[in-house]
């Protein structure tokens, strides 16, 4: 691996935007991370290139299904938009560091505003099966903070607020804009967990008493960098299960990929209604 520290993972991330510099004329300002079974939208896009992680320095490849691993460049009703379809997690083995590498480098690329999107599990029983929320706040219980280790001021402070690391004016933004399409958005509180096994009904009753709406394994990663160098973030959640406990069905991620083709249409269109929104 290159040499590590944080003069070297800046360099890192300024040689991996450089590089897709080189492969679009577009400058995006908006950047979509695409989670499980969600990564169809970026096939909808005008002028597009395709770009694999592989061939992106410091990039590494996701191994789990329903994630392609590709970076596309392109336009949205001719707004030039980034999308990952598909993620890296922390349980696939990556460090928080390759875990958050895109968003570093999403960043350097000229991206302002974050929309990071995820199948998560519902513990709030108003959130049934194919429901959307807007993350309003979340729980980093995975163990482990992205930002632990020497800090390059250059990416934001050592010790970032994050009071509000979703958007408030966004998240009504998204609300507003799922009004206008017929479908109730709600707002929750997204908990992360490490994975990959499901939680236990035990687990999912001790998050219940903290607050959370949802659960996944993903995404507060990604946003706890965004914010410390200060983009808008979005959180937008695809409930493709009931957590643990919450129903008498046991949960597989085939019925989670499932889930996300089913409620794809709706999602799409609401990305496509934000982007146009979007300050």
């Amino acid at each position: 691996m290159a040499e590590q520290g944080p003069t070297a993972l800046y360099d890192r991330a300024e040689h991996a935007a450089r590089t897709l510099r080189g492969r679009t004329t577009l400058e995006p300002r908006i950047a979509i991370v695409l989670g499980s079974g969600l990564g169809g939208f970026a096939e909808e896009f005008g002028d597009a290139v395709a770009i694999p992680y592989r061939e992106i320095p410091g990039f590494v490849s996701s191994t789990a299904q329903g994630h392609v691993g590709s970076l596309i460049i392109g336009k949205v009703d001719n707004i030039p938009v980034a999308a990952m379809q598909g993620r890296v997690h922390f349980y696939e083995g990556y460090s928080l560091e390759e875990v958050t590498f895109p968003i570093r480098t999403l960043k350097l690329l000229g991206i302002d505003t974050l929309i990071l999107t995820n199948a998560a599990g519902g513990i709030d029983v108003q959130l049934t099966q194919g429901a959307l929320m807007v993350i309003s706040d979340h729980l980093n219980l995975m163990g482990v903070n992205p930002l632990r280790g020497a800090n390059d001021e250059r990416f934001g402070p050592r010790f970032p607020d994050m009071t509000e690391v979703y958007s408030r004016e966004l998240q009504e933004l998204v609300t507003q804009e799922a009004r206008v399409l017929g479908t109730t958005v709600r707002r929750g509180i997204y908990a992360a967990l490490a994975g990959p096994s499901y939680e236990t009904p035990a687990e999912i009753h001790m998050l219940r008493a903290f607050g959370a709406d949802a659960v996944g394994m993903s995404t507060v990663p990604e946003a706890i960098v965004a914010r410390q160098m200060e983009m808008n973030v979005i959180g937008i959640s695809c409930i493709t299960n009931m957590a643990a406990g919450i129903s008498e069905q046991t949960i597989n991620h085939q019925e989670v990929m499932e889930t996300g083709e089913k409620v794809r249409i709706t999602f799409t269109q609401l990305l496509r209604r934000i982007i146009t929104k979007l300050p």
